[in-house]
């Protein structure tokens, strides 16, 4: 295209400027050829008129379309050049707040000055796996890249991070080993990743301090070398240090500080162990205050410090070593202070003996005082005759001490980096390494010197490394893509680079000269001169004879002679360092040792195969003439990192410094550009800018620019034919583009140029689309307008009519209205006149009485007051008691609230109670509805009949006065004649008053009608007024009822939310733990697999089959309730075999702890027992002390007897008890188990019936010896009146029949009867108090709840009728509450105490019944059961239970486990596995057999577990045995006998119900397992949805025409398709999430869990989706939440078509769509952005503020977001207190409920098919 077309009006370029460097301005008038000025208008609308010359090349640039600024990578632009590198990363920095930027290969990162939440570990996650181009620049994408090729190509790799001081180099490089350290982290739990990121600390601490530019600067330059094994996990890391600024120990300039380690050390002095160190604050010592401020805002050295220590003991750093580097780091402090004096003369000086600096520095080195203060002052000079040694003035003994202090420092920073690597050293073998080399950028200052000089001498040859793969890159892909290419001309800076290290270079000239025993730098300076002034790169300055410049690429360096030759010596005296080498410390004297070896090192390095070779070459003697120089040292090192770099591959971090202030988010182009042009982006700019820099795939080209082509040029088949057809009509110069192999490339300004004619061809639509809309609005109006005018004007015709008529009306009104008011202002007149006379005399007689009236008044008022305020005196006493009475009952009600309160919270825990509790309150509502129902008709009805009678009434009043003027008309007629006569005298003389009494009453009349209207009007208002309060009334009371009945329904939805929440939150817990456990049993396996391997073991040790789930993995053989009979005996077992050796089964573990709160229980009942018979014991002996002793001794007797029998009795029960428990359980291990079994129960029913003999004998005999007793008192009590003398006389007789014996026997049973009567009585007397003390507290309790009911009587009498209704309401809740809770108590209690009797006598009556028919069996011989139970008789009475043998178990696990498909289930019912497998435990438990059970059980857990470990990535069997494993659950709780699960069941069921056995134990188990199914099942489900979310989500064009497709630059998505693959849309992830759902469907998955698996994964597509928007500055467009809202609406439709839209799932997307909304809206003024914050409430002020940065206009027609809107969005959301979380959590999970589904299926009606090969399984 010519000048004129590209420089035509409103083309905006760009012009010079002093101040901004380059300024925008917009043509105002077409550009001719011959033009010589081109007519311009600034942003300001200035015109300017820009003066040029005829040749194109001189024109200005032309700025890019405001569509391509604040692109991610500079390459998309289409003018490259260097205004527009530098407007775009400007908008990207100041208005998207990005400080990073591609440049093709190049990532330009901006010190922010500021820290940003960018490099958290969710970002970190974000970014691996990911590639470079898919995701926003960032440190970490480059760090990925890396880390992907080095896995992908097995070549090592290289970060290259350069950058002047204070641009941030430090911080890329240390968050890339971050990343290397996250991503990478050791495989072992050495940490070594740990170790890596420990050394950053030290060398900041010892090799960075503050500069004027940076308060954190790097003086040195370093490249860590990270290894990786061949599974890319971090083993080790090396690393190298280059030019350690060695003059900032003992010089710095003014507002800078020494290294770090010298202020921390001294801010850490007061420290105990830092006595002997002798320092105090760094304001003491002359090497850390040279720079003035030895502090820096926000710093704490002594923080620094700390972490410094703890860095050095990470990496194995002994404290003993780490006080001798203090030591010396202290040492050299002191030696700065060492006080050097002049002496005599000039030429001599010396220190005085009683330095104290000295003698510390001595003392801290170990070396000798007197050499040392000796050879401080003194030199020795050798010739070849002899030595003699010579004293130095004091400015060079001054010189020789700093140049002592910096060899000691460089020696120690290089004895600490070579430990560093030693602790990162690995002994394994390392497979490749990632080196990060921060290095320093381009310096140029107003005094430069040697240091200056090395730096932009290493940036030379960077420089030239970059340029050079650049170019091979740039070559390699037109290659690629086969496109013809000639060589580009890019600069080489290798002459610079000869000049300076070529023979007889500056380099090689400075050696030289520090050789000549003379050398000057005037001297070298001079050859300087002579040897390359005719070079293009070298110029001497017109004003010095001892400077020269240098002209590097990045731009032309002065340097100052002065210095060179000493820095470059590097010389420190010999007799100082002998002196060092002599120290007493081991450290000080190795220190100095390292100097005699260099050569094996530099062998060994050589040898390595990764050439990791050490930071400086062999160092000589310093003595010999052949020692090298720092400019050798430095020139050998710089070439062997550059072999080491070309050897890997590089990637390139470009850090650029913003402004010199330090200030965050502030941009000074000067500084910008100067920074740009010194690190190499423009170069690379200019590279791209001279090929095709604009590259577009034709999928991509079609979709933007399918608008200019017409219907002939399209070829839907062939879009590459299309694209070709497309430019050879636009771009009339095919040199302008070429066709490649995939990709269309553009020379630059083409794309600008083909986006200037899309936008034309969107103005021109645009036009015709406004034409057409406001002619058509403009004749819509005109129709509206017209109709309306013959509206209005008919109505304003008749209005004009009706006016006529009615002033014709109002002109006759008004001559009848003048009438009658002339004649009355007549008659008021009179009156007036009339009524003032009358007024004056009412006055005056007035006057007079109410003069005396006041009088009494004043009286009866003082009466009045005198009343009042005694009654308020007195009620205000009252007042003031009866508050204080108030309060009290009010602080009382309130503890007693309080407690009731904290009841009521413990019981609203439970949600069973709270339905319970809204349930009462559901009902009561609608009873005191429908009350108030009732009662409204009954008003209605009592309103009607009320009218009904007043409406009779006024009837029959009308009647009886009707009939009243009748008769008195009937009675005038008679007497009419008579007194006519009078009447009429009379009328005459009443017709006379009546005139004048009519007057009187027409004045009255009219006076009253005026004071009733006037009174009518007060009342009429009156009544409005409470009409008017009434309704506020009225209204008031709605509002409150409304407001208590949402105030009520808020406060049950919050808490119902709360408890929900806790609930989920409880869940998520249990299921985390499930979760790790899970993995770190997998962990378990997988090292005990390797362990087997590393051995070799011949044989595998099985483990037993019987263990359960939890403890499978032991070797120990499991202790179970089968084996032992009780939980105390298992108890028992488990003590002796020890708690390592016994493997710790899950029903062991789970009755234990069943049995251990039963204990409780008893403990607490037993306790309470305890103390009731204490207080018993006491009473009776109260009552045993009160009774004679010989009573006594004979009751102690007694009961010493008894209690011996008692205890005999008792042994012999405890060991018939044992003998027979040792029987059975010895009997049962052996090899017969049922014929022992058989003889154990026969010998203990035997030993039972011998019992029960024996107990009724006794029973008998006590009955004998009661009667003969109660015949003994009897006759006692008959022959009682005879007891002296028959006692005298029958006794003497007795002894002659009578025996002895007898009688003291018969006594005794006397006795015995007596004291058993007396125990009944007592027992009654007892029995009688404690009940009369029940009725006691019964009535005390009555009290307090009469008590109660009062209080709350007198409290609801004083309520409003409303409260009343509420508190009543919550009394009876409550009330109700309580009885119901009782009651489920005792429902409970009784419930329990059933079912353990039932099984009880189940088990008694079984195995009675069974050893009857064992008996029978045996005295009838007959052969086993075998194959008579699949008789077809038998099969018809099939009752659900399969019985198969112990040895076959394990065939059972394999084939319906281990090597099942669900394919070969596919055709039967959902679940049968798990049918089968209950099928098969009914039948152990039908017969009793627990060590079936508990084997069956644990053999299926630990088989599913096989299964899935195996088919860990298989969503189908995942899938197939969640439902298998849920089904056997419900079954287990289905058939468990526990009614709560029994309400669905039928008869049938309920028959087939377990019998002996509770697994509720297993059940939690089994639940468990679901869990951990259902997590790996998510785990899977994620994997196959991960590859398509982002592509089906952002970047697939679901609605055809909002293509967002824009230049991309050097680094393409990797997501973009050739032909728009089709796997990567919308419909290929609902066809996923379709097969996904159909396979769980297929299961028999119960449909609730598949809603919560839906859930699931609709949050990660949420999550992953959100994350890739937050973090990629392309997808954030209008166009884009178009999309968004319309896939999000496909997915919506989805759930509604598989019934799944009640899942949740939708909520989980509401963050995406308010992004997308978010996208959509207006974002201009203050009402939009209160809109936004009130619309998106589900994302965080960070998210909506990171959205608005990153929202790019796709089309011209669209406008960015200001900063100032931005910055009015976050002060709208200062108020909102949420985390600062940038990114979603896409592994968060929510936590799994499995609600119990019963199956409506009867167990024998199943089938086993015949391929799952169970044949032999038999029907029971």
């Amino acid at each position: 295209m010519s000048a004129s077309e590209l420089y035509s009006k409103y083309t905006k370029v760009w012009i010079p400027d002093p101040e901004d460097v380059w300024r925008s301005a917009e043509v105002t008038k077409d550009y001719k050829e011959d033009d010589a000025i081109l007519h311009l208008k600034l942003e300001d609308e200035m015109p300017l008129e820009y003066p040029i010359n005829s040749k194109a090349e001189q024109l200005p640039f032309l700025r890019n379309p405001d569509i391509l600024v604040g692109e991610n990578d500079l390459t998309a632009l289409s003018y490259l050049h260097e205004p527009a590198v530098l407007h775009n990363l400007k908008v990207r920095f100041l208005e998207s707040n990005a400080i990073y930027t591609y440049c093709g290969i190049v990532l330009v990162a901006i010190n922010p000055y500021e820290q940003l939440p960018i490099y958290g570990e969710d970002v970190i996650q974000a970014y691996s796996g990911q590639n470079m181009g898919d995701m926003d620049p960032h440190i970490f994408a480059v760090a990925e890249e890396a880390y992907k090729q080095m896995a992908r190509d097995e070549k090592n790799q290289s970060i290259i991070v350069s950058g002047e001081s204070g641009a941030g180099k430090t911080v890329s490089a240390k968050y890339a080993m971050r990343y290397f350290a996250t991503v990478g982290g050791s495989a072992n739990e050495a940490n070594v990743e740990e170790k890596v990121l420990a050394s950053s600390p030290i060398m900041e601490a010892i090799g960075n301090a503050k500069t004027t530019r940076n308060d954190n600067s790097s003086r040195f330059g370093k490249y860590i070398q990270i290894g990786f094994d061949r599974q890319y996990y971090i083993i080790g890391a090396n690393m190298r240090t280059y030019l350690l600024e060695k003059s900032r120990v003992v010089f710095q300039a003014e507002d800078e500080r020494n290294y770090h380690i010298f202020y921390q050390l001294c801010a850490s002095a007061n420290r105990p162990d830092f006595k002997e160190l002798n320092l105090s604050s760094a304001e003491d010592y002359f090497y850390t205050t040279q720079g003035g401020d030895t502090l820096i805002d926000g710093v704490n050295d002594a923080e620094d410090f700390e972490r410094t220590w703890n860095a050095f003991t990470l990496l194995g750093v002994k404290d003993a070593h780490q006080m001798n580097i203090y030591r010396v780091i202290a040492s050299i402090l002191h030696l700065g202070n060492v006080g050097i004096v002049s002496e005599r003369d000039a030429d001599t000086c010396g220190i005085a003996k009683k330095d104290e600096h000295l003698n510390y520095f001595c003392d801290l080195l170990g070396v000798e005082h007197d050499q040392m203060q000796h050879w401080l002052c003194h030199r020795k000079l050798v010739t070849t005759s002899e030595t003699y040694i010579k004293t130095m003035s004091k400015q060079h003994a001054i010189n020789a001490r700093n140049a002592l202090a910096k060899h000691i420092y460089a020696q120690l920073f290089n004895w600490i980096v070579d430990h560093i690597n030693k602790a990162l050293h690995t002994t394994s073998k390392q497979h490749s390494f990632i080196g990060v080399l921060d290095i320093y950028g381009f310096e140029t200052f107003e005094i430069n010197s040697f240091e200056q000089f090395c730096i932009n001498y290493a940036n030379e040859k960077l420089q030239q490394q970059f340029n050079l793969h650049v170019f091979k890159l740039e070559q390699e892909e037109y290659m690629k893509e086969q496109i013809p290419w000639t060589l580009i001309d890019f600069y080489d800076n290798q002459p610079c680079i000869d000049l300076i290290e070529a023979k007889l270079g500056i380099l090689d000239l400075l050696d030289e000269e520090c050789k000549m025993p003379k050398g000057t730098d005037q001297s070298w300076a001079q050859k300087l001169y002579d040897r390359h002034s005719s070079s293009v790169h070298f110029q001497k300055p017109r004003m010095s004879n001892i400077a020269f410049v240098v002209i590097h690429f990045a731009d032309k360096v002065e340097y100052q002679c002065d210095g060179f030759l000493e820095k470059n010596r590097d010389t420190v005296h010999e007799e100082q360092i002998n002196i060092l080498k002599a120290s007493k410390y081991q450290l000080v004297a190795d220190l100095f040792q390292d100097e005699k070896e260099p050569a094996t090192s530099n062998v060994k390095v050589k040898t390595s195969k990764i050439n990791i070779r050490p930071l400086k070459p062999a160092m000589k003697a310093p003595n010999k003439e052949h020692k090298k120089t720092v400019g050798h040292q430095f020139r050998n090192s710089l070439h062997l990192l550059m072999e080491t770099l070309n050897a890997t591959t590089p990637h390139y971090v470009r850090c650029i410094k913003p402004n010199d202030e330090k200030s965050a988010f502030l941009f000074d182009p000067k500084r910008a550009v100067q920074q740009l042009r010194a690190c190499g982006v423009l170069e690379t700019i200019r590279i791209s800018a001279a090929g095709y820099p604009s590259r577009w795939t034709y999928h991509e080209f079609f979709n933007r620019y399918r608008v200019l082509m017409t219907k002939k040029n399209i070829m839907l088949n062939d879009k590459k034919e299309t694209c070709k057809r497309l430019l050879e009509i636009v771009i009339k110069d095919p040199d302008k583009f070429q066709f490649g192999r995939t990709k269309i490339f553009f020379r630059a300004g083409q794309v600008a140029y083909l986006e200037k004619l899309r936008a034309d061809k969107f103005r021109a639509a645009c036009m015709m689309i406004q034409k057409t809309v406001r002619g058509w609005l403009q004749r819509t109006k005109y129709r509206r307008m017209r109709k309306a005018a013959i509206t209005i004007q008919k109505h304003v015709r008749g209005y004009q009519a009706r006016r006529l008529v009615d002033f014709l009306r109002k002109t006759r009104a008004v001559i009848v209205f003048q009438k009658q008011y002339r004649m009355l202002a007549v008659r008021r007149e009179y009156l007036q006149i009339r009524n003032a006379a009358i007024t004056i005399q009412a006055y005056t007689r007035g006057r007079f009485v109410r003069q005396v009236y006041h009088e009494l008044l004043r009286q009866h008022k003082a009466t009045i007051i005198q009343k009042c305020v005694r009654g308020w005196m007195a009620r205000k006493k009252f007042c003031k008691v009866r508050n204080v009475v108030i309060y009290l009952q009010c602080c009382y009600r309130r503890m007693k609230a309080r407690r009731e309160l904290k009841t009521l919270k413990i019981e609203a825990r439970s949600v069973e109670h709270y339905k319970k509790l809204t349930s009462g309150m559901e009902n009561k509502v609608v009873q005191l509805q429908r009350k108030v129902d009732d009662q409204n008709k009954e008003h209605k009805v009592l309103t009607e009949q009320l009218m009904a009678v007043t409406s009779a009434q006024a009837t029959e009043i009308n009647k009886l006065s009707k009939e009243l003027d009748r008769w008195r008309e009937q009675q005038g007629d008679e007497n009419r004649a008579n007194s006519l006569q009078e009447e009429i005298e009379k009328l005459h003389k009443e017709l006379e008053k009546s005139q004048t009494e009519r007057k009187i009453l027409v004045d009255a009349h009219t006076r009253e009608k005026a004071e009733l209207q006037q009174r009518v009007l007060d009342l009429e208002k009156e009544n409005t007024l409470l009409k008017d309060e009434k309704e506020e009334l009225n209204q008031s009371i709605k509002n409150e009822s409304k407001d208590l009945a949402e105030r009520f329904t808020q406060k049950t939805a919050k808490e119902n939310e709360l408890a929900k929440k806790e609930l989920d939150e409880e869940r998520s817990r249990y299921q985390n733990l499930l979760k790790e456990y899970s993995r770190l049993e997998q962990r378990y396996d997988n090292l005990r697999e390797e362990i087997t391997l590393i051995k070799h073991t011949p044989g595998h040790r099985r483990n037993p089959s019987n263990q359960s789930s939890l403890g499978s993995d032991s070797n120990y053989p499991s202790i179970s309730t089968s084996e032992v009979g009780d939980t105390e005996d298992a108890v028992q077992l488990v003590e002796e075999a020890g708690l390592e050796n016994a493997a710790m089964d899950m029903t062991i573990f789970l009755k234990l702890q069943k049995r251990v709160r039963e204990l409780e229980q008893e403990r607490k009942s037993l306790r309470t027992e305890i103390e009731q018979k204490e207080a018993a014991e006491t009473k009776k002996v109260n009552e045993y002390n009160s009774i004679p002793d010989n009573e006594q001794t004979a009751d102690l007797a007694y009961d010493s007897l008894k209690r011996q029998e008692l205890e005999s009795e008792n042994k012999k029960l405890k060991n018939e008890l044992n003998e027979l428990r040792k029987t059975i359980a010895e009997k049962a291990i052996g090899e017969n188990p049922t014929n022992d079994v058989e003889n154990a129960y026969t010998v203990l029913l035997n030993q039972l019936r011998v019992a029960n003999e024996e107990l009724e004998v006794r029973k008998e005999e006590v009955l004998m010896l009661r009667t003969q007793i109660v015949d003994a008192a009897r006759q006692k009590e008959v022959t009682g009146s005879m007891d002296k003398v028959t006692e005298k006389y029958e006794w003497k007789r007795s002894n002659e029949n009578t025996e002895k014996d007898d009688v003291i026997e018969a006594y005794n049973g006397i006795c015995e009867t007596n004291r058993l009567l007396e125990a009944q009585l007592q027992a009654q007397i007892r029995q009688h108090e404690e009940e009369v003390e029940r009725m006691r507290t019964q009535i005390e309790v009555l009290k307090e709840d009469m008590e109660k009911q009062q209080h709350v009587l007198t409290q609801t009498l004083q309520m409003s009728p409303e409260a009343r209704i509420e508190y009543n309401v919550q009394q009876e809740i409550t009330r109700l509450t309580n009885e119901n809770l009782d009651l489920k108590e005792l429902v409970e209690k009784q419930e329990k105490n059933e079912k353990k009797l039932k099984k009880q006598l189940k088990i008694h009556m079984k195995k009675v019944q069974e050893l009857e028919a064992r008996n029978s069996v045996q005295k009838e011989p007959r052969p086993e059961l075998t194959r008579q139970v699949t008789v077809q008789r038998k099969e018809k009475e099939f009752q659900g239970m399969l019985e198969y043998h112990k040895e076959d178990e394990s065939l059972l696990i394999r084939n319906l486990i281990t090597d099942l498909k669900p394919q070969a289930v596919s055709a039967t019912v959902p679940g049968l596995p798990a049918y089968i497998l209950f099928m098969c435990l009914r039948h152990a438990d039908y017969t009793n057999d627990d060590q079936k059970v508990h084997s069956l059980l644990t053999s299926t857990i630990n088989g599913i577990k096989k299964v899935l470990k195996k088919h860990n990535d298989d969503f189908e069997i995942t899938s197939f045995w969640l439902s298998n494993s849920c089904r056997l659950l419900h079954c287990l709780k289905q058939y468990s006998g526990d009614e709560d699960f029994m309400k669905q069941n039928n008869t049938r069921q309920n028959e087939h119900s377990l019998k002996n056995f509770d697994l509720t134990e297993y059940r939690q188990v089994l639940s468990d397992l679901s869990i951990q199914i259902y997590q790996q099942m998510i785990k899977v489900a994620e994997g196959l949805l991960q590859t398509l979310i982002v592509s089906a989500m952002l970047e697939n064009e679901s609605i055809q025409g909002l293509s967002s497709v824009k230049p991309m630059g050097y680094r393409k998505r990797s997501s973009s398709r050739v032909d728009g693959d089709s796997s990567y849309t919308l419909e290929a992830m609902l066809r996923q999430l379709n097969l996904l759902n159909n396979t769980m469907c297929e299961h028999g998955l119960d449909p609730e869990i598949i809603q919560q698996v839906f859930r699931q994964l609709f949050y990660i597509i949420n999550a992953v989706t959100l994350n890739n928007l937050l973090l990629r500055k392309d997808v954030c467009s209008w166009s884009t939440g178009m999309q968004l809202r319309y896939n999000i609406s496909q997915l919506e439709e989805w759930l509604r078509g598989k019934n799944l839209h009640q899942s949740g799932a939708v909520k989980t997307m509401e963050p995406l769509i308010q992004a997308a909304q978010l996208l959509q809206v207006k974002k201009k003024t203050s009402d939009d952005a209160a809109a936004i914050c009130s619309m998106c409430i589900a994302l965080n002020p960070q998210q909506i503020v990171k959205i608005l940065n990153l929202y790019t206009p796709v089309n011209e027609f669209e406008e960015r977001v200001t900063v100032a809107f931005i910055r009015n969005i976050q002060s709208c959301l200062q108020d909102r207190n949420e985390p600062p979380q940038l990114l979603l959590d896409f592994k968060h999970m929510f936590p799994v409920i499995f609600p119990f589904n019963p199956s409506a299926l009867n167990l024998d009606t199943i089938h086993m098919p015949a391929n799952l090969n169970l044949t032999f399984l038999n029907r029971v």
